[in-house]
């Protein structure tokens, strides 16, 4: 995907959620943005 594809979202979470996804990036070695769009696309697999 071109990176001039992609647009900028925001989202509101509560603190705990915000840093436990923070968390589970780093332990992954990847980012809140990519774990996120990798469960976003992985729910809308599932959903069609």
């Amino acid at each position: 995907m071109a990176k001039d594809s992609k647009k900028n979202t925001s989202l509101r979470l509560e603190a705990k959620t915000l840093k436990a996804l923070k968390i589970r990036a780093i332990e992954d070695d990847t980012s809140v943005q990519k774990l996120v769009e990798r469960l976003i696309e992985d729910y809308l697999k599932c959903c069609n």
